[in-house]
């Protein structure tokens, strides 16, 4: 397979994401967030990494960290983690993209992993857009460790700081990382 190499390292790409989030995705008001909590900001990751500055740093970031965790895969719960998925192939990284559906499909090959067949020794890097209570993420490590797949780790475009990490942490027993935070992303936020 061959591997795409970055115009620019990890510092950049951080800066450049963090950037792309401020500017596209940060959104200003009152919100219900997927946990039903209700919040007076959203970081709608989607907005940022479905435009070429934040996909390609999104990618340059997941790569590395798929790099450093020994991931064969990448991916996660449909939706969050597609475009991610996605970047991290743009962004140099020698895996197969997963996505995992919310319920096993009903039709057709009745998979609840979509993408490459995944093998017994592959090492899956699970990705999301947002972590708030880590419910989503859990979910989808829950899904591919169902599976007989291994969870080599756990990377978010960013955390709401919310403590989502720990239940993350738990389920994945395997490093998580977080790109950058709410403290990155709106550091005058009100509920600080």
């Amino acid at each position: 397979m061959a591997v795409v190499e970055p115009p620019y390292g990890a510092d950049e790409a951080r800066e450049r994401l963090v950037a792309a989030l401020r500017q596209e995705a940060l959104v200003i008001g009152e919100v219900v967030l997927t946990s039903g909590a209700t919040a007076q900001y959203l970081v709608d990751v989607k907005r940022a990494v479905l435009l070429p500055e934040g996909f390609f740093a999104a990618g340059v970031l997941i790569a590395e960290q798929a790099r450093a965790l020994g991931a064969t895969a990448v991916g996660g719960l449909t939706m969050g983690a597609d475009p991610l998925a996605c970047a991290a192939l743009a962004g140099g990284a020698d895996v197969k993209a997963f996505f995992v559906r919310k319920e096993t499909k009903a039709h057709g090959l009745s998979r609840r992993i979509e993408g490459p067949l995944l093998t017994a020794g592959d090492r899956c890097l699970i990705v999301e857009d947002v972590v708030t209570t880590g419910g989503s993420t859990v979910k989808a490590i829950e899904a591919v460790r169902a599976e007989g797949y291994e969870i080599c780790g756990v990377v978010a475009i960013c955390d709401r700081l919310a403590g989502g990490a720990a239940a993350i942490e738990q389920a994945a027993q395997a490093p998580y990382v977080a790109l950058s935070t709410i403290d990155d992303v709106y550091p005058g936020r009100p509920d600080k």
